[in-house]
Order: C-alpha cells, then structure tokens, then sequence
C-alpha cells in the first residue's frame, strides 16, 4: 500500500486554537483540512475552491460525533471524494446528507452548489431593493417628489419580487433538508379504529 508523504508545517496559533478547533468540529472536518483551505485562499491558489467553504455547511447534530471507518474500491473512494468536493461538504457531511436523502446530494434536484448559487443572487437583488426603499424613504422625507417618482416601476413590482425570492428560498431549503422518510415497504400501517 502506497501512503503518500504528508509535508508538514507547525503553527503557533496562541489565542487562535480554541476557535480552529471549534470551527473544525462545528464544520465536522479536520483542523488541517480547515488550516490548507484557509492558506490556499490567502495564497489566491485554485485549490482553495475544492476545500469544503465554511459557510456553506451544516453545523454537527446535535447528538455526539462518532468516527466511522469503512472500505471502499478505490473508484468508490474517487467517487465520494468527488461528490464531497462538488457539493462543497467534508466526505462526512456529504455522507451524511446522502443517507438522509438531501435532495441536492442524491441528484433529485439541481445540485447543491446551483440552490446556493441562485439563493445567493436572490438574495443579492432582494437587497439591492432594500437599499433603493431605504433611498425612497430619504427622498419622501424630504419631499423630493420628482426623483422619488422613478422608484415608482421597482413599487409596483416590489410586492411579486419578494415573492418570486421567498419561492426560490422555499425550493432551496427543501432542497438542502433530508426528505422525510417514507412508510417501509413491507410494514402495515396501523389499522383503522373501529
């Protein structure tokens, strides 16, 4: 068995570790996954974008972390390392995801990366007519009514924006949550009261 050689760097991180180690457990990958993604973003390298992004994954459950060792072909473990990288997630939470059948893992919908990607441009435009209201405001305020006019159009089609915005961010969440889990096959259902 062929085990690559690991080039290995020591850090003083003094006040610093306390928080690696709790973002590590919270993002539930190793300090050094944490640490190389982190260092390939400050050194602009492209390797940054195949590390899990912090923000974009899901907290530790609430019960206790247990390690889990399992035996894969080597095309299985390309496969899961993959599938981890693309949706952004550890090999544990995207494991994890798959089990609890996440739409946006199991290629029942669009992949995990689009949900989040059209979520944040909604939310981008959803802001942007936050700051042209505050803008309004300012100029009603003041009783600036010729330029207030020109919001008029983004007034009259605020009310669908936010709604078309609110549906997204419905699709995407349902997409991002396990799916409930359906009756057994097999199994009766309990039987109707008499």
């Amino acid at each position: 068995m062929n085990t690559p050689t690991h080039e290995f760097v020591t850090v003083g991180m003094r006040d610093l570790k306390a928080a690696l180690v709790a973002r590590a457990q919270a993002q539930r990958v190793s300090v050094s996954v944490l640490v190389r993604a982190a260092v390939a973003r400050e050194l602009g390298l492209a390797e940054a974008s195949a590390e899990p992004a912090g923000a974009t994954r899901a907290a530790a459950a609430a019960g206790s972390i247990v390690k889990l060792s399992i035996r894969l072909t080597r095309g299985e473990a390309e496969q899961l390392d993959a599938g981890a990288r693309r949706a952004g997630l550890s090999r544990g939470a995207f494991l994890a995801g798959l089990l609890a059948n996440v739409a946006s893992l199991t290629g029942d919908s669009a992949s995990r990366v689009d949900c989040l990607a059209a979520l944040t441009a909604s939310s981008a435009e959803l802001s942007t007519l936050s700051r042209s209201i505050n803008h309004l405001t300012a100029l009603l305020r003041r009783g600036e009514v010729g330029p207030a006019l020109q919001y008029r159009r983004m007034l009259d089609t605020l009310g669908d924006d936010v709604r078309a915005h609110l549906s997204l961010a419905a699709g995407v969440l349902a997409d991002l949550r396990p799916a409930r889990p359906s009756a057994r096959r097999g199994e009766s259902r309990r039987p109707a009261a008499s």
